[in-house]
């Protein structure tokens, strides 16, 4: 199919409705009300910080297979790995479960290349802390040491292993495109469910604890004797795009997920579910389109629900470069 020509032989858009349009390239300066943004791409305030009204309530689909590994991670207490194409709901699947669960905020880790377990368990700033002792010896201050814990931030991974009565849920994401050796650090963490912390621990404070920052904004959390220590293991998910290899010892401790790519009845599930079942109304050419390019390339559901949400804003996506732009391949040159 060809998109030079209108997809479902209707008029032109420019012709009848040409108000989606916000910028118009001509310079001209214009004070236009923004229009509501999709539902997937609203965000909640940051207060109250620990609600589960936080982690986006999103609708979510899943079959009872995949539902049931799931639950298989729950009861065991064990990570689950998630692969699967890029817009198979990987990630998102950590935000439906902390809100069917009510469960707090999710604990986001995104990996690169750069990243180290050091850095998801804490971080100490300790030239910051040197500052400001200085700073108070030099302005004649009492003299004391600054808190120690101040200059103490768990990191995602380091704030979910907090003990606590109900689990946190902490989404690693795209571990593979982290170090080798990445997962394989992570594996006495996750059999622990513990680490210390040695700045804390070489202090002689007699087991008093020491209040820390957490990845929570504003919030803090109390560390005796420098061991942070959870009580309910949390609920971790880890996802993958299957660019590489794991280790056998760390896929021995995961519970594995392979999600699918959605077929159609999924796909106009998902549809009606995040823009109603309406949505669906005229985008039969949409979903052709879509199924067709998916075929021979890659292509993530929520390009899909981008257009048919386009298009239930009255916008042209029978025009070659926007629909292009809108449903373009995720692999290969640009």
């Amino acid at each position: 199919m060809t998109t030079s020509e209108p997809l479902d032989g209707r008029v032109s858009a420019d012709a009848e409705n040409s108000a989606w349009r916000l910028f118009h390239g001509d310079g001209e300066r214009r004070e236009i009300p923004f229009p509501a943004a999709p539902p997937w791409r609203r965000f909640a305030p940051l207060e109250p910080i620990n609600s589960a009204e936080v982690s986006r309530p999103r609708p979510y689909l899943i079959d009872r297979d995949e539902a049931d590994v799931v639950n298989a991670a729950l009861h065991l207490r064990r990570p689950l790995l998630v692969t699967g194409q890029p817009g198979t709901g990987k990630s998102s699947l950590a935000h439906a479960v902390a809100h069917e669960l009510g469960l707090d905020r999710v604990l986001q880790w995104p990996v690169n290349s750069r990243s180290t377990l050091q850095d998801a368990l804490y971080q100490y700033d300790a030239v910051a802390r040197l500052r400001e002792a200085t700073l108070r010896r030099d302005t004649d201050e009492d003299g004391t040491a600054p808190d120690i814990g101040q200059y103490i931030r768990l990191g995602p991974l380091g704030s979910a292993l907090v003990s606590r009565k109900r689990p946190r849920v902490l989404l690693i994401d795209e571990l593979d495109k982290g170090d080798v050796d990445l997962p394989n650090d992570l594996l006495t963490v996750f059999e622990e469910g513990e680490f210390a912390i040695p700045e804390l621990s070489r202090l002689n404070d007699g087991g008093m604890p020491v209040h820390v920052q957490t990845d929570d904004p504003d919030t803090t959390a109390p560390v005796t004797r420098g061991r942070v220590r959870c009580s309910e293991f949390p609920v971790v998910i880890i996802t993958s795009n299957g660019e590489r290899d794991f280790p056998p010892a760390f896929l021995r401790r995961c519970v594995r997920l392979d999600l699918p790519d959605p077929d159609e009845r999924r796909l106009r599930e998902i549809v009606a579910g995040h823009l109603g079942p309406d949505a669906l109304d005229g985008a039969d050419d949409l979903l052709r389109e879509f199924l067709g390019r998916r075929a021979t390339g890659e292509l993530a559901t929520d390009q899909l629900l981008n257009a048919v949400f386009l298009r239930k804003g009255g916008v042209d996506l029978d025009a070659k470069s926007l629909l292009e732009a809108v449903l373009h391949r995720l692999g290969g040159a640009v």
